[in-house]
C-alpha cells in the first residue's frame, strides 16, 4: 500500500503542477490534497507537523502570488482596474477556447477595456502587456512553489 501511496502523491503532484497552468484551476489545492490523500494512505506516519506546515505557507504564499504578481505586472505597465478587469474576464473566457484563449483572450480583454475606459491605444497596449507579463509571471512562480511542496514530499517519503 506504502508503494501506491507514494506514487499515487507523485502523478497528483505532477497534475497539479501542469494544471497550474490554466487560470481559475485550484492546483495548489490539488498538490496539498495529494499530499494528504498520501499521508492518509499511510496511516499519517511520514509527513511531520513541520512539513505540513511548511505545506500550508508554501500554498498560501503560491495563492497569494498568483494574484499579487499580475497586479503588480499590471500596475507597473500602468494599467487600471479597468485592464485588470478586462484580464479577468478574458482569463475565464479563455477557459472554453484551449491554450491559445488562456493566453490571449486575457491580453485583448484587458487591452479592450483599457481602450473603453478612455485611454488611448497605445497605453492600453502597454497596460495589456504589462497585465499578461503579471499573469504569466505569476503561473511561473506558482509552478515553482508547487514543485518545490512536491520536492518536499517526495524528499520525506522516499
Amino acid at each position: 500500500m506504502e508503494a501506491f501511496a507514494d506514487w499515487l502523491f507523485v502523478v497528483l503532484w505532477a497534475l497539479g503542477v501542469l494544471l497550474t497552468f490554466l487560470p481559475f484551476v485550484p492546483a495548489t489545492l490539488v498538490v496539498l490534497l495529494a499530499a494528504l490523500l498520501h499521508e492518509l494512505l499511510v496511516g499519517f506516519r511520514e509527513l511531520s507537523l513541520g512539513l505540513w506546515l511548511g505545506l500550508l505557507a508554501l500554498g498560501l504564499f503560491a495563492m497569494a502570488l498568483d494574484n499579487l504578481a499580475a497586479l503588480l505586472g499590471a500596475r507597473r505597465y500602468g494599467a487600471g482596474r479597468a485592464g485588470l478587469w478586462g484580464a479577468f474576464l478574458g482569463g475565464l473566457l479563455g477557459l472554453f477556447f484551449g491554450v491559445l484563449g488562456v493566453l490571449l483572450l486575457p491580453f485583448l480583454l484587458a487591452w479592450l477595456f483599457e481602450w473603453l475606459s478612455g485611454r488611448r491605444p497605445e497605453e492600453a497596449l502597454r497596460a495589456a502587456w504589462g497585465t499578461l507579463v503579471g499573469l504569466m509571471g505569476g503561473m511561473v512562480g506558482k509552478a515553482l512553489l508547487h514543485l518545490a511542496m512536491g520536492l518536499l514530499v517526495l524528499r520525506a517519503i522516499f
